[in-house]
């Protein structure tokens, strides 16, 4: 994402780590790396000229507790099941950002306030360090939607990219969770790509109907294992489900393999 984008003229560049935008339940099990990421920063070409890695947007330190005892009751925390940003024990943080219609579906009837907690520190990220352009990777496309909507909304002077969906040559999309599959896993989970891909192809000789191209996923995927959290054909503004392709659409998987939560998208018209 970082080669994604440049300015003419501009040397400041902004690489944000994935740790501040995700929530509690995600944390103790994301795969970190800031060292390695440190290093893919370094090897780009022109160079990066800073790192924003801030330990907790949320945390104001108001209690004054150390850092490994908030890093303890965070990995605590993640054990009991939370699904927010910030318990109702958070420090000293009150205030979200929502967008209201676009954060219900897909992965939001799974995980009904994770964009709750994206938008915010989001928010809070381009309040800090005021960029000109950021970049979002489309692999999640729900979350790309819902910063452009919420920078539109709230007037922010900023440009809002979306990033590409980069895969592996087999056509997995790259994940960093992607390390939690095992071999026998990730070659099941190469069905989620395949089978978007024949969705978009059967779509575009002229069958557009959603609930067939659904039906006939679901069933690819789960034949190769897979669990199904969703697997939906939306608009690609609204994310609106439709049942009769006539315009773009996206179509949105999420699947598990394993202990992995998987997603991706493809988007296409006819």
């Amino acid at each position: 994402m970082v080669k994604k984008h440049e300015i003419s003229g501009e040397d400041n560049r902004v690489g944000a780590h994935h740790g501040s935008v995700l929530s509690l339940e995600d944390l103790s099990t994301y795969p970190s790396d800031f060292h390695g990421d440190i290093l893919n920063l370094k090897s780009v070409p022109g160079g990066v000229d800073a790192v924003f890695a801030p330990n907790n947007l949320y945390d104001y330190r108001e209690n004054k507790k150390s850092e490994i005892d908030v890093d303890m009751e965070n990995k605590n925390s993640c054990k009991k099941g939370v699904v927010s940003c910030v318990e109702e024990r958070g420090i000293g943080h009150e205030t979200w950002v929502r967008v209201e219609k676009l954060e219900k579906g897909l992965c939001g009837k799974s995980r009904p306030v994770f964009f709750r907690g994206v938008a915010t520190i989001v928010t809070k990220l381009f309040n800090i360090v005021e960029p000109d352009v950021a970049v979002f990777g489309k692999k999640d496309y729900q979350q790309w939607r819902i910063i452009q909507r919420m920078v539109r909304d709230l007037d922010f002077g900023i440009e809002i990219v979306g990033s590409d969906i980069v895969r592996d040559t087999d056509g997995l999309a790259l994940s960093s969770r992607n390390v939690h599959l095992s071999p026998k896993e990730r070659e099941k989970a190469l069905s989620i790509s395949k089978s978007l891909l024949k969705a978009k192809s059967d779509a575009k000789i002229g069958l557009v109907n959603c609930k067939e191209l659904t039906d006939t996923v679901v069933q690819t995927i789960t034949q190769a294992g897979g669990r199904i959290d969703y697997a939906e054909i939306v608009e690609q503004e609204s994310l609106e489900a439709v049942e009769e392709i006539k315009n773009p659409v996206v179509f949105c998987i999420a699947a598990w393999f394993g202990k992995v939560r998987l997603i991706d998208n493809i988007e296409f018209s006819v």
